[in-house]
């Protein structure tokens, strides 16, 4: 186990806390003119064999290369893949980046794409994407590599489960309680900031969780990929929020991208 040190007002929860501690893979970026099509990368232009269905938005557009991961160049971490490349896609026509607030999960203005087998063959992939229309609306305005480290962090302040699992108390309580916590809240926050561009681990949010609605409490999702404002990678959520994508631990394991949850945030 993974051992935190703390101050003297969150002792009272250490064995909580550490018994939260679970790995994640922090993403580091860095401005790059030249990747190669298969390469990790935010923005750019994708790896996509040729012969495949390129994704389009609701009205017909083709949609942006928001993030690529080649799990070939990251850290190993269960239950995610070993090997292949997943995308994340969104519409240029979208004020909202493609997300539906209403129905999240809905892969209208997004799209998740995964390439279990990766070819380092060109002639095999789409390398002219002129067909793409003039970037407008997005949250990311050029290109970065990325570089992946193992880190471990317990669960986050802002995570839904937070109150009930390290405070021990009834999420409806929690804005009644929250002057008695506030002191607890703040310095735990400031020790295990879950901000940052990661893979797993626990997400990070402006405003609320969306997990924490009803209609998402059926299935456990877990963070799946999470992208937060940076300035010198040029991303920018709304006002200085952050993007983050769920999923089932179920689906991860099988592979399916078709049903994640998509949401972003800002002040």
């Amino acid at each position: 186990m993974v051992e935190v040190d703390l101050p003297s007002d969150l002792l009272i929860y250490k064995e909580k806390i550490e018994a939260t501690i679970k790995p994640f893979i922090e993403i580091k970026t860095k401005a790059v003119d030249n990747l190669s099509l298969w390469q990790s990368k935010f923005g750019g232009f994708p790896y996509f064999p040729k012969g495949l269905q390129y994704p389009t938005d609701s009205k017909g557009q083709a949609m942006f290369l928001l993030a690529q991961i080649n799990f070939g160049e990251t850290p190993k971490l269960s239950p995610f893949p070993e090997i292949g490349i997943l995308q994340f896609y969104i519409s240029n026509a979208s004020d909202v980046y493609g997300a539906c607030f209403e129905s999240p999960a809905k892969q209208e203005d997004f799209r998740i794409m995964y390439f279990p087998e990766v070819t380092e063959d060109e002639s095999f992939l789409v390398s002219k994407f002129d067909f793409l229309p003039k970037p407008d609306v997005l949250p990311i305005e050029k290109q970065s590599a990325l570089s992946f480290s193992l880190k471990h962090a317990p669960m986050s302040v802002v995570d839904y489960h937070f109150e009930p699992t390290i405070l021990t108390i009834d999420p409806k309580m929690k804005y009644e309680l929250f002057k008695e916590y506030q002191k607890v809240y703040e310095e735990y926050e400031k020790l295990f900031r879950s901000d940052g561009h990661k893979i797993g681990g626990y997400p990070y949010f402006t405003q609320n969780d969306p997990r924490e609605f009803e209609i998402y409490k059926e299935e456990e999702l877990m963070l799946l990929f999470q992208m937060d404002t940076d300035d010198e990678a040029g991303i920018m959520w709304g006002d200085c929020g952050v993007a983050n994508f769920f999923i089932s631990e179920q689906d991860l394991l099988s592979k399916n991208f078709s049903r994640v949850l998509y949401n972003w945030d800002c002040c």
